[in-house]
């Protein structure tokens, strides 16, 4: 990576349950100072997640309403739409230095992993991967047939970490914001951003 930790992100959601796990990781990335710049996509299947499982109304202040608790518009989280081929992530010139895509449904993970680029999500992703800079999924399914597996190993062939959404128990989460704000860090963690307050086993 040209910076690390990273300062320009790409985020992204797709068509899969989970939407309180990506809500947390917009919370934090908003709230990192490292970060500088943060692209988000979302799909139109992530859209109709979000509305059932965040209370999303439309599609105005979009950020807004995923942060929720009454935060205010985010000054470095900037949407891109997904129909949106030439927007800046899609080029390999622009310095996108890690994306995250999640929740990553498997159908967005088939497309990953076979080349297959009509919308910008698998673009800024086929991005990351041609230019060898970090691209995790955040696979959510269950359960997984032989195609979804077949891809992961594919998407992961080719540079991608698999990261499925599997939340951790062990350190007694007392909510489901909670788990979800400990996913998203370890999520973070991965690609260098680590978050202050993240649970450390000590053994």
């Amino acid at each position: 990576m040209a910076n690390f930790p990273p300062k320009n992100l790409t985020v992204a959601t797709t068509g899969a349950s989970g939407a309180i796990f990506l809500r947390h990781l917009l919370r934090l990335v908003d709230g990192d100072d490292r970060i500088e710049t943060v692209n988000f996509i979302a799909s139109d299947s992530a859209l109709r997640v979000m509305a059932e499982e965040l209370g999303l109304k439309g599609r105005s202040e979009l950020v807004s309403q995923i942060l929720g608790s009454g935060k205010p518009a985010s000054k470095k989280i900037q949407v891109q739409t997904n129909a949106d081929i030439g927007a800046n992530v899609a080029s390999g010139s622009y310095p996108a230095e890690a994306m995250i895509v999640l929740p990553c449904s498997v159908g967005t993970l088939a497309r990953v992993a076979n080349g297959v680029a009509a919308q910008l999500i698998e673009r800024a992703a086929d991005v990351s991967l041609k230019e060898k800079r970090p691209l995790v999924l955040c696979v959510r399914e269950t359960p997984l047939n032989k195609i979804h597996i077949r891809n992961m190993f594919r998407a992961a062939d080719a540079g991608a970490t698999i990261f499925p959404l599997i939340p951790a128990f062990y350190y007694g989460p007392a909510s489901l914001d909670e788990m979800a704000r400990e996913f998203a860090c370890r999520v973070l963690a991965h690609i260098g951003l680590p978050q202050p307050g993240a649970f450390r086993w000590k053994g």
